[in-house]
């Protein structure tokens, strides 16, 4: 008869130490979920600010193409065709009349300033709202950011708790 050798017993300390990794791993993936919400709150943040100014630059008026003489509007990616209305004020001032022309002129010239007027009121604007956001943002970080030391601070005294047991285990 032979006798079967018995098997090693496991380790007390395996368990626990599993448990601790599990519990880690918990918690990491935990501070990488609140990260990734972060992130993308701040994306659909700077999602809606382009949303923003391409609805801002969609509805900006007043705005010349500078190659254009006439004095119409006209979007500046294409030429639009003068209308037959447009010639004859063309055909007028080319007869001598120089108040519609001199008119056009100021009018072209008031529009500019108003526009001029209107990207340094946006620009203020901007500003200030880009203030308010970054004060709510540092508030919302710093409302997140308020339980990590205890978090790391239950870390720390889990493992001293585990050092401590080891140790008086092994005296």
């Amino acid at each position: 008869m032979s006798t079967e050798p018995t098997p090693k017993p496991q380790p007390s300390w395996l368990l626990g130490s599993i448990a601790a990794l599990l519990l880690l791993q918990v918690g990491l993936l935990w501070m990488q979920g609140s990260m990734l919400e972060r992130q993308y709150g701040t994306l659909t943040g700077l999602r809606q600010d382009m949303q923003d100014l391409t609805e801002s630059l969609d509805n900006f008026q007043g705005n010349f193409d500078q190659g254009a003489t006439d004095g119409t509007l006209s979007p500046s990616s294409r030429r639009v065709r003068p209308r037959r209305g447009v010639q004859r004020v063309r055909l007028q001032e080319q007869d001598g009349d120089q108040g519609v022309r001199k008119e056009m002129e100021d009018q072209r010239k008031s529009e500019r300033e108003a526009v001029e007027k209107a990207r340094d009121a946006q620009a203020k604007l901007s500003i200030a709202e880009n203030y308010r956001k970054a004060e709510e943002k540092k508030r919302l970080e710093a409302e997140q950011n308020k339980w990590r030391p205890f978090i790391w601070g239950g870390v720390v005294l889990a493992l001293l708790a585990l050092i401590l047991r080891a140790w008086l285990r092994n005296r």
